[in-house]
């Protein structure tokens, strides 16, 4: 049973930005956050400022404009770092195969690790949005003991039923996806709706997803 403190204060989801690519995930995922009245505690590791940079063209300074509360990376000090600071769970978005590593094995030397490995003990939902390929048997063992431990191992693999027109589109339904593992509602959301009726709108396979090529 929630206690009395859960009743009255709101939803707080931890949100981790690591270094690997994928930084737009972690974005739109404190966008939708925010969009559903979520408390976001944001920490952002120190190689996924460039990261954020270089894919998105945003400042980090507007990324974390985007969170309720900002954690620095190296502060052990967070709250976050407590069990006694109740949180509804943690997303990793994108999530480093280091990253992975390193949540696996409880080495939290640095405040997102640190706040995966209180989420875990806490048995609080964890999100991890792996992103690597291929995968290494070093990889898959890491993720089966984190899935045996009870974390969501979510890769953000694009899904094409609803006929996605952009690479927003591609990510909105995947950052959905994911925080649907939190139990956040994602109004916007494209679900399936078991209809396989759609009529064919072109005569050449895949010509609605990529344009010809000019030739010369």
């Amino acid at each position: 049973m929630a206690s009395y403190e859960e009743h009255r204060r709101p939803r707080r989801i931890v949100v981790g930005i690591s270094a690997a690519t994928g930084a737009v995930y972690g974005v739109r995922v404190l966008e939708k956050l925010a969009e559903a009245g979520v408390e976001s505690h944001l920490i952002i590791s120190t190689w996924a400022r460039r990261t954020i940079e270089h894919e998105t063209g945003a400042t980090v300074a507007s990324v974390e404009r985007l969170a309720s509360v900002v954690h620095r990376p190296g502060d052990q000090a967070s709250v976050l770092s407590s069990g006694s600071f109740r949180t509804d769970g943690m997303i990793v978005a994108p999530c480093s195969v280091r990253s992975v590593a390193s949540i696996a094995h409880g080495v939290a030397d640095n405040l997102l690790l640190r706040a995966a490995d209180v989420t875990i003990k806490e048995r609080k939902p964890l999100v991890l949005m792996v992103r690597e390929t291929p995968l290494s048997v070093i990889h898959l063992e890491n993720l089966t003991l984190l899935a045996r431990a009870g974390v969501t191992i979510f890769p953000p693999v694009p899904a094409f039923y609803g006929q996605p027109g952009s690479i927003r589109d591609i990510v909105d339904h995947t950052v959905s996806r994911a925080l649907d593992q939190l139990g956040v509602e994602d109004d916007q959301a494209h679900r399936w709706d078991g209809r396989l009726d759609r009529p064919a709108r072109v005569d050449e396979p895949a010509a609605s997803l990529w344009p010809p090529k000019t030739v010369g």
